[in-house]
């Protein structure tokens, strides 16, 4: 396991960064290799710790936060708070076997909004991501979705192969866009 941690708004501590390298590779049980962490720490005006992890795994990425007054008690809260994610994911998915070889690249392209304001005719670009889309279904995606904490998700439907898009509504439900041919 690859452990990255930044600290901010604070000095560098060996012990804390001790305790980390502790903690961490306890959920590896859990979770397949190759596995990476980026734990950030920080202290926000000398009374909040905060301490947040996220875990790229083979298929997974986990985000988790946790803010309390002692950086300690930050770092157990943010701990079992993945181990809860974790272990929420890998009991929807126990039953599901993965479809190897129909996953797409999908293209994802941000233009500047002032370019797009000042009457120009071609916006201008600032970003461009390229990733995998894996098939899964429709719940599997909503997980997903939950544990990146992203408020849409782009997803190949396993039954139909077809690209969808699952988001979240402004209600706290979740919508479904299926595209008509």
């Amino acid at each position: 396991m690859r452990i990255n941690v930044t600290f901010r708004h604070m000095e560098t501590s060996d012990p804390v960064r001790s305790y980390i390298e502790e903690k961490l590779p306890k959920l590896k049980k859990y979770i397949e290799e190759p596995v990476e962490a980026q734990v950030v720490l920080s202290v926000e005006k000398k009374i909040r710790h905060k301490a947040e992890v996220t875990l790229i795994a083979k298929g997974i990425t986990i985000k988790a936060t946790d803010e309390t007054a002692d950086m300690y008690a930050a770092i157990d809260g943010v701990m079992d708070k993945l181990e809860r994610q974790i272990k929420r994911y890998k009991d929807k998915i126990k039953m599901h076997k993965p479809l190897s070889g129909r996953e797409r690249r999908v293209d994802k392209t941000v233009f500047a909004a002032q370019s797009i304001d000042d009457g120009h005719p071609e916006p201008s670009i600032i970003k461009t991501d390229s990733f995998q889309v894996k098939p899964m279904s429709v719940e599997e995606a909503v997980m997903q979705m939950d544990l990146l904490d992203k408020e849409f998700l782009v997803f190949t439907d396993d039954s139909s192969a077809e690209i969808n898009v699952v988001y979240r509504r402004k209600d706290g439900n979740y919508g479904l866009i299926v595209p008509q041919a």
